[in-house]
């Protein structure tokens, strides 16, 4: 018997509350300080409350951006982020899944020192990659293009893993049955595995999004055309204005707006997470 004491249950729900709020706070700090003029921000606080310029701003932001520090319209710099953000989340789900696919079911010499290859690359952070990986990638002329941005980060160990484990625990029964029916292995992949492996994938397309999304370094290095920047670089390049004060007002009103993408992904791919959960998929 479960005892009930309603002082723990209004604790929880304090604790609760208290968190929400002090991760809504800079949230909210943001919005605020998006809303006021430049001149507001002399004094070197930020406002709590709304000011009265919250279509201005933002549509300045939208439609001009902010030519003293070389920042295009967020708009173009959002479609940027989202183009690298959605090739990088596709490609590495892509690549894994084959990758995995072929790691458990298929029988090729060195198959496991080919997966210990690929886990060791764990350790090799961009950072780490960076030179050569640039190196490539201006020798392949694709500096200032989306292709450039995306590919060099599609490869990863941490999803082949995963997805290995989780083909691991498949039954062996399930493919002898595809197998009589006649299913190839490409037909296999397609209506067995990947089916059941939704669940991951969902969760690993939010977690590869916000990944790509905040990338800051390697679009900094493959990027010097105004009509490539991401958000996050255009955000960096308002912070740092040579010679001038930031213009704090824009600069929240570029980090609201280049906050909504990536809420609304976990917020669609959520529901795709939770209903994979509760449905007996294996």
């Amino acid at each position: 018997m479960v005892e009930r004491r309603p002082y723990l249950t209004v604790l929880t729900h304090l604790t609760l509350i208290l968190g929400a709020g002090l991760i809504a706070l800079p949230v909210w700090i943001a919005f605020a300080a998006s809303t006021h003029e430049a001149s507001d921000f002399l004094s070197g606080l930020m406002p709590l409350l709304p000011g009265d310029k919250l279509v201005e701003n933002y549509w300045k932001v939208l439609a001009h951006g902010e030519s003293s520090a070389g920042a295009p319209p967020i708009g173009l710099m959002l479609f940027n982020s989202t183009v690298m953000a959605l090739s990088i989340a596709v490609g590495k789900i892509a690549i894994s899944l084959l990758s995995a696919f072929a790691i458990v079911y298929f029988r090729f010499p060195l198959k496991m020192a080919a997966f210990w290859i690929i886990f060791l690359t764990l350790m090799l952070p961009v950072e780490v990659r960076i030179l050569p990986t640039y190196e490539v990638v201006a020798g392949l002329g694709l500096l200032n293009t989306y292709a450039g941005l995306s590919i060099p980060l599609i490869a990863s160990a941490t999803a082949t893993f995963l997805f290995r484990q989780v083909f691991l625990t498949i039954p062996d029964e399930l493919t002898e049955a595809a197998r009589i029916d006649g299913a190839g292995p490409m037909k296999f992949f397609r209506d067995i595995l990947i089916p059941l492996s939704r669940t991951n994938i969902a969760a690993l397309f939010v977690i590869l999004f916000i990944y790509g999304w905040n990338q800051y370094l390697w679009p900094l290095l493959v990027t010097t055309d105004a009509s490539h920047y991401t958000a996050v670089m255009g955000i960096q390049r308002m912070v740092a204005v040579p010679d001038s004060e930031p213009l704090w007002h824009l600069i929240m009103a570029t980090a609201i707006l280049a906050m909504l993408p990536p809420v609304v992904v976990i917020l669609l791919m959520q529901r795709l997470f939770v209903q994979g959960l509760i449905e007996q998929e294996k």
